[in-house]
């Protein structure tokens, strides 16, 4: 087992240092938080393969045990033993520090028909009530109890619940609730229907992983996601896809730095839009293809970069995890771009240190920023607030002269595994200290 938490260091960095070599990309960090409490409904052992070790995962398994499941992690592997799971209540502790937390509540509705839960925490983007995940159920027939001084929710499934056909139209296309939804309908009696569902390949992972199991879910991957319920699920193993975020995190690493790298073993096609993107970008890059599916990603930049506008919706647009990564890559890039952040209110935080650094950046609105490049970024001492703007302020670092140390960087081991000791394999100049 890794460590919980990777508190009290920083991240410091020299930058200038061209990247260079092979990166084998991570299982899917947002994949991985939804199959481990899925595991709650598999009596007996299920093993799940490409598990990243991140401080997340640590938190989500520490979630599972307190219902009652026996965990073990060995490797990138997690063996999940749901046979006695006994509770619906999970841990606060946990769930107050975690925003993924949420997807627990779908499991133990299916299992229990009820569940009780805190206000579940995370990182610092904006508002991201879980209304959504709320009327979904009531949806369901779940009867929902809201205890608003104590931050508690009451969920507890009505006799309906159980029989009938039901049909959820989701109020936003929110891959947690339409995950959730997913989650909660696997046992339930008939069938459920999703409307305005979330696509995203996470998803599509998810329910290839309890269709394995034994559920019934077709649609997975459109705005369209039935479930037929079924009596038991039974043990399962099964291997994560790779993490097409942390992919496009590295990729703008390297390219910023001008240096070649190979991302191994990725699935391209979950990244049409941001290679497209990329394409416009003048951002140097080659797919070498396995197979129909699987593929390495070659960055190999020589070009100038050129400033493109793009704005963040629900997969296959742009995704909103990429849009700190990328704004970076538009400060080395020639002319003005303009980024439009759809989805989150607060997700520009990290803009204020790239100014620091001397980026050219108008924030024209909580949603909308205007950048002038390129420019010569310079070492400074700049503050990590969520997992992807860490992630970008470390890139920032990279291609910056000079020295820069970035605090709180337990937001960045939240969704990357050991990305000092791997970007050092590749070049970089960056050490962790206390």
């Amino acid at each position: 087992m890794f460590s919980l938490l990777k508190t009290m260091a920083k991240f410091k960095i020299r930058g200038k240092k061209q990247l260079s070599g092979e990166f084998i990309v991570s299982g899917a960090k947002n994949a991985a938080l939804k199959m481990l409490p899925a595991c709650v409904m598999i009596p007996g052992k299920t093993t799940i393969h490409n598990v990243p070790k991140i401080v997340d995962i640590s938190k989500m398994i520490e979630i599972i045990k307190s219902l009652g499941a026996k965990v073990e992690y060995l490797d990138h592997s997690v063996i999940i033993d749901s046979t006695g799971v006994n509770s619906f209540t999970p841990d606060e502790n946990y769930v107050k520090k975690l925003r993924g937390s949420v997807v627990i509540m779908g499991p133990l509705l299916s299992l229990f028909g009820k569940v009780t839960f805190s206000e579940p925490g995370g990182c610092l983007i904006g508002v991201r009530p879980i209304d959504t995940h709320l009327a979904a159920f009531r949806s369901l027939d779940i009867k929902v109890k809201i205890d608003k001084d104590n931050g508690k929710y009451y969920l507890s499934a009505s006799g309906s619940y159980r029989r009938g056909d039901k049909t959820v139209v989701l109020e936003e296309m929110s891959v947690t609730a339409t995950e959730n939804v997913i989650m909660a309908s696997v046992l339930r009696p008939g069938k459920t229907r999703i409307e305005i569902a979330a696509c995203e390949p996470e998803i599509v992972d998810l329910a290839n992983f309890l269709n394995k199991a034994g559920a019934k879910i077709s649609g997975a991957g459109t705005n369209t996601i039935t479930i037929s319920g079924v009596k038991s699920l039974k043990p399962v193993e099964y291997t994560i896809m790779p993490d097409r975020i942390e992919a496009g995190t590295i990729a703008i690493a390297a390219a910023v730095t001008g240096g070649q790298v190979t991302i191994k073993n990725i699935i391209p096609s979950h990244l049409s839009l941001v290679l497209n993107k990329f394409k416009a970008t003048h951002l140097d890059y080659q797919l070498k293809m396995h197979n129909k599916f699987y593929g390495d990603l070659i960055i190999n930049q020589k070009r100038q970069l050129v400033a493109t506008n793009t704005d963040t919706r629900p997969y296959p647009g742009f995704p909103t995890d990429l849009q700190s990564q990328y704004t970076v890559l538009m400060t080395q890039a020639k002319g003005r771009s303009r980024i439009f952040e759809t989805l989150f209110s607060a997700r520009f935080d990290y803009v204020k240190w790239l100014v620091e650094m001397g980026a050219k950046i108008d924030i024209e609105s909580p949603h909308l920023i205007d950048i002038t490049g390129p420019i010569n970024l310079k070492g400074d001492e700049i503050d990590a607030s969520d997992i992807r703007g860490g992630a970008a302020l470390v890139i920032a670092a990279l291609a910056a002269k000079g020295e820069t140390i970035v605090d709180n960087i337990e937001y960045i081991d939240r969704g990357y595994e050991n990305i000092d000791l791997r970007l050092k394999k590749l070049g970089a100049e960056i050490e962790r200290i206390s």
